[in-house]
């Protein structure tokens, strides 16, 4: 019967999209790399969704995030997306975390339940938690490196950790892993050498920070703001995505 997911089923087939309909991801930030993971793999027919993330959408955002308009400034992001993703498909199952992911927090996840992890956030020590969580468990676990300060969309890469070069968070990334014995992780990356952003306070969010009072996580909290463009982080989502789906088809 033709179906919203048909022109997919051929090219995967009917038992691949019964396959995919059962199972779980987990996304791990929902930004302009997570944002795009989420609306690929929902298009793709995938049945049920964890999202993780405890920000609201900024101003700031529209330039890249696939969630992100007028109207849906100042809005939970996991909302947002969850809305988004049940508009394309009725019957998925979405589950929302309004939460930031640390080591603190990371024992009121099911990992056991996930059959495949995105990692989209953006600090080291998330990221190195939820690796040694999903490798604890044996689920599949996909990496997104820095996407920001980039302009080249086809320097993007699928690649080994310790394949890795230029890209200044994945050498973080090798010496931490490397640490804790951890010896392969599949990730996005880019080998373009990161552009230095241009210094204009009258654009600049650390003298005009438009975030909630009380927000527990500013982008000004950072030592640097990335800039970013509409191309390379959805670029990195949909590697992403498309990396998932041919695991578990």
């Amino acid at each position: 019967m033709l179906n919203q997911f048909s022109r997919t089923q051929l090219l995967l087939g009917q038992e691949v999209m019964e396959r995919l309909y059962n199972k779980r991801i987990a996304v791990f930030g929902i930004g302009g790399v997570g944002g795009y993971v989420c609306e690929a793999l929902v298009r793709s027919g995938i049945g049920a969704f964890d999202l993780i993330d405890d920000d609201k959408v900024c101003l700031t955002n529209l330039n890249r995030q696939i969630i992100a308009t007028r109207k849906t400034v100042g809005k939970f992001k996991v909302e947002v997306m969850r809305d988004r993703m049940l508009e394309i498909n009725p019957d998925a199952k979405i589950n929302i975390h309004r939460c930031f992911f640390l080591p603190e927090n990371a024992d009121e996840f099911p990992f056991r339940e996930y059959d495949y992890v995105v990692d989209a956030v953006d600090t080291v020590t998330a990221k190195i938690e939820l690796i040694l969580r999903t490798q604890k468990e044996n689920i599949p676990i996909i990496s997104a490196m820095g996407a920001g300060n980039k302009l080249d969309a086809g320097r993007l890469k699928v690649a080994d950790i310790y394949d890795t070069r230029v890209c200044p968070l994945a050498r973080v990334m090798r010496r931490e892993l490397k640490k804790r014995n951890v010896k392969s992780l599949k990730v996005v990356y880019s080998d373009e050498q990161p552009l230095r952003p241009f210094e204009d306070m009258s654009i600049s969010c650390r003298s005009n920070c438009i975030c909630p009072p009380g927000a527990q996580h500013k982008c000004t909290d950072r030592r640097d703001i990335p800039g970013s463009t509409a191309f390379v982080p959805a670029v990195a989502g949909l590697l992403i995505a498309g990396e998932i789906i041919k695991d578990l088809s």
